[in-house]
């Protein structure tokens, strides 16, 4: 047990330095940090989906195998990210338009943010219970995903007024909570055997629904023949570079 706290602890503070990744905007042009950022989305989305069936289907099949239970728990996980989603929506576009309007943000992403980082925590704790190799390929995935989406929050926070600095500092205390989701994960795993069994259709669930329901919408608002090209090449190596992690299993 004590290795699965050390892989999960520096697996998690590893997520959350992403948090830093914003420090991009310093030193790239906005132009060019856009072209790397959707070769990172759909790399991020073949990723997501790669980690999925490749790594956590197998085992919650080998685990439990797949019956109503499992369903029940995934399409809970895909019903939960809806619903943050959707409140967190819901509240930038009714939010009256005035001075404050813009500062009235960062809580919202602070706190969606926040819960989004603290499942990932979760999820990783859950991953290394199971085996060293789903672990590592799970906090794989949530770095990948993890890029695009910090740098998105970084660019809202400087939108809403706040300085450089501020934003880092926003973005960083929120992934922080990872770490916490990953102590509280661990600890449940230690009192409960078949924890993961429970956590890991929800961990599908929302790698499904974070590659279906925002990253590949994202990819389709692009028609050019060759950067789509490029957004199918990204994708298939994001899969691939999680089969490939299946051969140290």
């Amino acid at each position: 047990m004590t290795t699965v706290w050390l892989y999960s602890l520096i697996s998690v503070l590893a997520v959350s330095l992403v948090s830093l990744v914003g420090i991009l905007i310093f030193a790239i042009s906005l132009d060019r940090l856009k072209r790397i950022l959707i070769f990172l989305v759909s790399f991020s989305a073949g990723g997501l989906l790669g980690d999925v069936f490749f790594h956590i289907f197998p085992e919650i099949s080998e685990a439990s195998g797949f019956n109503q239970t499992t369903g029940i728990l995934m399409l809970a996980g895909m019903l939960l990210f809806f619903i943050l989603e959707k409140y967190i929506h819901w509240l930038h576009c009714h939010e009256p338009e005035n001075e404050s309007h813009s500062h009235n943000l960062a809580p919202m992403v602070f706190l969606g943010d926040g819960l989004h980082n603290f499942l990932d925590g979760v999820i990783i704790a859950a991953s290394y219970t199971i085996s060293l190799p789903l672990g590592l390929a799970t906090t794989t995935a949530i770095i990948l995903h993890e890029i695009p989406q910090e740098i998105g929050d970084f660019g809202v926070l400087l939108h809403a007024g706040y300085s450089k600095i501020k934003a880092l500092s926003f973005n960083l205390v929120s992934a922080l909570s990872a770490i916490l989701g990953t102590i509280i994960g661990l600890v449940f795993a230690s009192a409960a055997g078949n924890f993961a069994v429970f956590v890991l259709p929800v961990a599908a669930a929302s790698f499904i629904y974070i590659a279906a329901a925002d990253f590949i919408p994202e990819l389709h608002k692009e028609t050019q023949p060759s950067k789509s090209a490029l957004h199918v090449l990204g994708f298939a190596l994001g899969a691939l570079a999680m089969f490939l992690l299946t051969l140290v299993e």
